[in-house]
Order: C-alpha cells, then structure tokens, then sequence
C-alpha cells in the first residue's frame, strides 16, 4: 500500500519534531507522499526543502487560523511558492497577530489567575516560533500549574475573555491562490478534543469557504470514523473539491501516529487522496505505481 500523510507539524510550531527528525520518521514508515503544515508559518518546510528528495514526495504546506461569520476553522494551504509576495505578507501578518494573542493571553493569565511569568520566560514565548497555547501550557506545566497541556490549555487558556484574533477565512484563501497554492479546510468536522459539527453547522460553513475560494476538503483525518469520512468525500465530490487527508501528528504531543487517516487506526491508500493527482500534474511528486499517474 502506498501511503500519504498531508497534515504534519514540526517544532517550527508546535509539534515536537525538528524537520530532520521528522523526514527520518516518515522515510521509515514508508510514507511516500506528505506535507509539513505547521501553524502559521513556513520556516519548517524551507528547511524540509533543503532536506528532502524527490523520492520523499515531499509538497510544501501550512495550516492557517481563520474565522469566518459563521465560525472558526483551520485552513490549509499546499504547493505554495513560498517567494510570492502573498505569502511572504501573508506570513508577516500572522506572525504579528500571534505575538499580540501572546500579550493577551499573558495579561490575562496575571490579571485572572495571579500567574506572572519572568521576563525571561516571557522573552523565551516571544522567541518562539509560532508561539500559541501549546507553548504557554508547556511553561505552566514547568512551573506546576498543571499535570499535562490539556489540563493547561483547559485551566487557564480557554476563557472566552481570551478569544483568539484569527485570520479572515477570506484574506487566508486568497494569499494562498496568489501564491499559487491549492486551499484546503483542516478537519471540517473538528480537530483535535473538538466537538465535532454537524451536518447543519458544517454546509452552510463549506458553501461561505467555497465563496471564497477553496477547492478542496480534509475527509481522511485521524480522529474520523469511516461515516464520518464517506460524508465528506460524499461532499467533496458533489462540489468538486479535491479529497485530501492527514494524521495531524504533532510528535510526542499528541498520541496520533504518522499516516493513520482514520479512528480506527486503519492506513489509507494514497490513491483515495485525489489532491495528490494535482501534484502530479505539477510535478511535484511523481506518479505511484498504484494508478496515481500523469
């Protein structure tokens, strides 16, 4: 079976991984096809370019934070060229909207809780790449706040006074097309420990992201059931979006394995990822053996 995993992260968020360790990792599970999406930013996969061979099937990604009316998401954005103005703008932006969400949550975590951090841990937040709650409930949890980041995240960084400042769904699909890359929603029924929408909540949210650009849809994601994932393809098919997947491995921080793309813990042929066909026509990657050809 050949195997494709297009939802990764690496310490360049908040993953555990440095690029390095992460391509031994996927070398020696045999995944053939894959992308790096870390949260916001890029750095981890200009230095996966300079790791990577072809035979890696390796495809630049990133995971943006976004809102719509309607709600939040997650949208994920492939086969970039990360020289563009778009997104090297894009980038910059939302590197500054995740230092001003640092300061928030720092306020408030004192002005709430009484937690006052060192400058010197505060600096070490402000250096980090792609600082977000992991990072912070990595600190609480040093400093005896809580037992694990859940806890953390769950005890002092999820109060509604808290909100997050994500990125316009809109102005995130759109850098990503000027960029010349293909948009893609995360998780559409939810991500990780999230409630998972239903039916009436997730079309009106799919037909607002179509509007504004995207093409295709993550079914095969690793915290979905096999229904949940015919729902999606189902769906993708019907407005002829591209079908993608991915584990949303994120190391030692999660307990979710590179290239299972399902709940039931089961591998999924890569030729079922029909966004891979449009790589190939890039020549991103190249053909597999199994019926993805050119």
């Amino acid at each position: 079976m050949i195997l494709a995993d297009m939802h990764m992260h690496s310490a360049r968020s908040d993953g555990t991984d440095t690029p390095e360790e992460l391509l031994k990792i996927i070398r020696k599970r045999g995944i053939a096809c894959f992308s790096l999406t870390d949260h916001d930013t890029i750095a981890g996969c200009a230095e996966m370019d300079r790791l990577a061979v072809p035979a890696d099937g390796f495809v630049r990604g990133v995971e943006l934070s976004c809102k719509t009316a309607l709600r939040k998401c997650h949208v994920l954005g492939y086969a970039y060229d990360p020289c563009s103005e778009a997104m090297r703008t894009l980038m910059t932006y939302v590197a500054e909207m995740r230092l001003e969400r640092l300061e928030t949550r720092l306020r408030f975590m004192e002005e709430a809780y009484g937690i006052v951090f060192s400058e010197a841990e505060k600096n070490r937040l402000r250096h980090t790449e792609s600082v977000g709650k992991p990072h912070i409930a990595s600190l609480l949890i040093e400093k005896g706040y809580a037992a694990s980041i859940g806890e953390a995240i769950k005890n002092y960084l999820s109060s509604k006074d808290m909100q997050d400042g994500n990125l316009p769904a809109e102005s995130g699909i759109r850098a990503i097309l000027a960029a010349g890359g293909i948009p893609v929603w995360a998780h559409p029924l939810g991500g990780e420990n999230a409630r998972h929408i239903t039916p009436e909540e997730f079309f009106p949210q799919l037909e607002l992201l179509i509007s504004c650009g995207l093409q295709g849809l993550e079914c095969y994601y690793s915290r979905y059931s096999a229904a949940e994932t015919a729902f999606l393809v189902a769906a993708a098919q019907e407005r002829g979006l591209y079908i993608s997947g991915g584990s949303d491995y994120h190391g030692k921080r999660k307990s979710i394995a590179p290239g299972v793309l399902s709940s039931e813990g089961m591998q999924v042929p890569a030729q079922k990822l029909t966004i891979l066909q449009e790589y190939v026509k890039r020549g991103i990657i190249k053909p597999f053996d199994t019926g993805l050809q050119e």
